[in-house]
Protein backbone atom coordinates (compact mmCIF):
# COMPACT_ATOMS: atom_id res chain seq x y z
CA UNK A 1 0.00 0.00 0.00
CA UNK A 2 1.23 3.23 -0.95
CA UNK A 3 0.83 6.69 1.25
CA UNK A 4 1.45 9.32 -0.40
CA UNK A 5 2.53 12.59 1.96
CA UNK A 6 2.78 16.16 1.36
CA UNK A 7 5.69 18.60 1.54
CA UNK A 8 7.96 15.45 1.76
CA UNK A 9 11.07 17.20 -0.05
CA UNK A 10 14.44 16.45 1.24
CA UNK A 11 16.50 13.37 2.87
CA UNK A 12 15.41 14.73 6.04
CA UNK A 13 11.92 14.40 5.81
CA UNK A 14 12.64 11.01 4.84
CA UNK A 15 14.19 10.69 8.23
CA UNK A 16 11.14 11.90 9.82
CA UNK A 17 8.85 9.76 8.01
CA UNK A 18 10.83 6.40 8.80
CA UNK A 19 11.20 7.28 12.44
CA UNK A 20 7.19 7.76 12.48
CA UNK A 21 6.86 4.32 10.61
CA UNK A 22 9.03 2.59 13.22
CA UNK A 23 7.49 4.25 16.25
CA UNK A 24 3.89 3.11 14.80
CA UNK A 25 5.38 -0.78 14.29
CA UNK A 26 4.97 -0.66 10.29
CA UNK A 27 6.89 -2.50 8.17
CA UNK A 28 7.80 -0.51 4.76
CA UNK A 29 9.71 -0.62 1.73
CA UNK A 30 11.02 1.96 -0.10
CA UNK A 31 10.51 5.43 1.18
CA UNK A 32 10.75 8.42 -2.12
CA UNK A 33 9.86 11.79 -1.86
CA UNK A 34 6.67 12.84 -1.36
CA UNK A 35 5.61 8.95 -0.58
CA UNK A 36 6.11 5.64 1.25
CA UNK A 37 5.28 1.65 0.58
CA UNK A 38 4.18 0.41 3.40
CA UNK A 39 3.66 -3.37 3.72
CA UNK A 40 0.64 -5.13 4.46
CA UNK A 41 -2.48 -2.95 5.80
CA UNK A 42 -2.65 -0.55 8.29
CA UNK A 43 -5.51 0.59 10.44
CA UNK A 44 -7.39 3.66 10.64
CA UNK A 45 -6.02 4.15 14.16
CA UNK A 46 -1.97 3.73 13.37
CA UNK A 47 -3.39 5.67 9.79
CA UNK A 48 -4.16 8.73 12.32
CA UNK A 49 -1.73 8.52 14.77
CA UNK A 50 0.76 8.38 11.89
CA UNK A 51 -1.28 11.97 10.31
CA UNK A 52 -0.83 13.44 14.03
CA UNK A 53 2.85 12.81 13.99
CA UNK A 54 3.45 13.92 10.65
CA UNK A 55 1.43 16.35 11.04
CA UNK A 56 3.70 17.40 14.22
CA UNK A 57 6.93 17.65 11.37
CA UNK A 58 5.54 20.02 9.30
CA UNK A 59 4.29 17.34 7.10
CA UNK A 60 1.04 16.04 6.01
CA UNK A 61 -0.97 12.14 4.86
CA UNK A 62 -3.11 12.94 1.84
CA UNK A 63 -5.72 11.18 0.59
CA UNK A 64 -7.22 13.01 -2.42
CA UNK A 65 -6.05 12.20 -5.48
CA UNK A 66 -5.84 15.20 -7.19
CA UNK A 67 -3.43 16.50 -4.32
CA UNK A 68 -1.19 13.47 -4.43
CA UNK A 69 -0.88 13.77 -7.88
CA UNK A 70 0.27 18.03 -7.76
CA UNK A 71 3.02 16.88 -4.88
CA UNK A 72 4.28 14.06 -7.48
CA UNK A 73 4.80 16.55 -9.82
CA UNK A 74 6.46 18.72 -7.32
CA UNK A 75 8.44 16.30 -6.29
CA UNK A 76 9.43 15.06 -9.62
CA UNK A 77 10.91 18.46 -10.56
CA UNK A 78 12.61 19.09 -7.15
CA UNK A 79 14.33 15.41 -7.55
CA UNK A 80 15.05 16.12 -10.97
CA UNK A 81 16.48 19.47 -10.39
CA UNK A 82 17.83 19.53 -6.73
CA UNK A 83 18.82 15.86 -6.64
CA UNK A 84 20.43 14.49 -9.79
CA UNK A 85 24.05 15.59 -11.20
CA UNK A 86 22.61 16.83 -14.47
CA UNK A 87 19.07 17.40 -15.80
CA UNK A 88 17.64 14.64 -18.28
CA UNK A 89 18.44 15.72 -21.85
CA UNK A 90 14.74 15.28 -22.66
CA UNK A 91 11.93 17.93 -22.54
CA UNK A 92 10.57 18.54 -19.10
CA UNK A 93 7.32 17.60 -20.51
CA UNK A 94 8.38 14.14 -21.89
CA UNK A 95 10.19 13.39 -18.84
CA UNK A 96 7.26 14.21 -16.65
CA UNK A 97 4.71 12.57 -18.24
CA UNK A 98 7.00 9.32 -18.86
CA UNK A 99 7.51 9.48 -15.33
CA UNK A 100 4.67 9.82 -13.05
CA UNK A 101 2.36 7.85 -16.45
CA UNK A 102 -0.01 10.68 -17.21
CA UNK A 103 -0.87 12.41 -20.35
CA UNK A 104 1.11 15.97 -19.99
CA UNK A 105 -1.64 18.68 -21.23
CA UNK A 106 -3.60 16.86 -18.27
CA UNK A 107 -0.46 17.32 -15.64
CA UNK A 108 -0.26 20.77 -16.90
CA UNK A 109 -3.93 21.70 -16.86
CA UNK A 110 -4.10 20.39 -13.06
CA UNK A 111 -1.44 21.80 -11.94
CA UNK A 112 -1.77 25.01 -12.63
CA UNK A 113 -5.50 25.07 -11.95
CA UNK A 114 -4.32 24.23 -8.26
CA UNK A 115 -1.39 26.23 -7.56
CA UNK A 116 -1.49 29.28 -9.95
CA UNK A 117 1.45 28.78 -12.09
CA UNK A 118 3.08 26.63 -14.55
CA UNK A 119 4.92 23.71 -14.17
CA UNK A 120 7.39 25.27 -16.13
CA UNK A 121 7.63 28.43 -14.55
CA UNK A 122 7.76 25.80 -11.39
CA UNK A 123 10.68 24.40 -12.95
CA UNK A 124 12.38 27.40 -13.55
CA UNK A 125 12.22 28.80 -9.92
CA UNK A 126 13.73 25.75 -9.17
CA UNK A 127 16.97 25.87 -11.53
CA UNK A 128 17.27 29.59 -10.69
CA UNK A 129 17.70 28.51 -6.91
CA UNK A 130 19.60 25.40 -8.08
CA UNK A 131 22.12 28.04 -9.96
CA UNK A 132 21.98 30.09 -7.09
CA UNK A 133 23.41 27.26 -4.59
CA UNK A 134 25.68 26.24 -7.47
CA UNK A 135 27.16 29.65 -7.86
CA UNK A 136 27.49 29.78 -3.93
CA UNK A 137 29.38 26.82 -4.02
CA UNK A 138 31.96 28.15 -6.14
CA UNK A 139 33.14 24.93 -7.41
CA UNK A 140 31.29 25.28 -10.73
CA UNK A 141 31.95 28.19 -13.36
CA UNK A 142 28.60 29.65 -15.56
CA UNK A 143 29.09 26.99 -18.56
CA UNK A 144 29.06 24.32 -16.63
CA UNK A 145 26.25 25.74 -14.53
CA UNK A 146 24.22 26.24 -17.40
CA UNK A 147 25.03 22.54 -18.81
CA UNK A 148 24.61 20.71 -15.57
CA UNK A 149 21.02 22.70 -15.63
CA UNK A 150 20.12 22.09 -19.57
CA UNK A 151 20.55 25.00 -20.37
CA UNK A 152 21.17 26.19 -24.33
CA UNK A 153 23.65 28.55 -23.37
CA UNK A 154 24.77 30.43 -21.01
CA UNK A 155 23.05 33.77 -22.28
CA UNK A 156 19.62 31.84 -21.92
CA UNK A 157 20.58 30.44 -17.84
CA UNK A 158 21.55 34.42 -17.59
CA UNK A 159 18.54 36.14 -18.83
CA UNK A 160 16.55 33.90 -16.75
CA UNK A 161 18.89 34.22 -13.45
CA UNK A 162 18.35 37.73 -14.04
CA UNK A 163 14.41 37.72 -14.95
CA UNK A 164 13.48 35.67 -12.00
CA UNK A 165 16.19 37.32 -9.41
CA UNK A 166 16.67 40.59 -10.80
CA UNK A 167 19.96 40.09 -11.05
CA UNK A 168 22.98 38.85 -12.92
CA UNK A 169 24.64 35.48 -12.34
CA UNK A 170 27.65 37.57 -12.16
CA UNK A 171 26.75 40.25 -9.70
CA UNK A 172 25.02 37.50 -7.53
CA UNK A 173 28.01 35.72 -7.37
CA UNK A 174 29.65 39.19 -5.99
CA UNK A 175 27.48 39.78 -3.27
CA UNK A 176 27.87 36.75 -1.72
CA UNK A 177 31.78 37.78 -1.37
CA UNK A 178 31.14 41.04 -0.55
CA UNK A 179 28.85 39.54 2.65
CA UNK A 180 31.89 37.38 3.34
CA UNK A 181 34.38 39.94 3.66
CA UNK A 182 32.45 42.45 5.53
CA UNK A 183 31.70 39.41 7.93
CA UNK A 184 35.41 38.63 8.17
CA UNK A 185 35.67 42.17 8.98
CA UNK A 186 33.94 41.63 12.48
Amino acid sequence: MKLFIKYMVSIRCKMVVKAALDALGLQYGAIELGEVAVKGSITSDQRERLRAALLHAGLELMDDKKAILIERIKNTIVEMVHYSDEMPKVKNSLFIAERLEHDYTYLANLFSETTGTTIEQFVISHKIERAKELLLYDELNLTEISYRLNYSSVAHLSAQFKKVTGLTPTFFKKLKRKRRVVLEKY
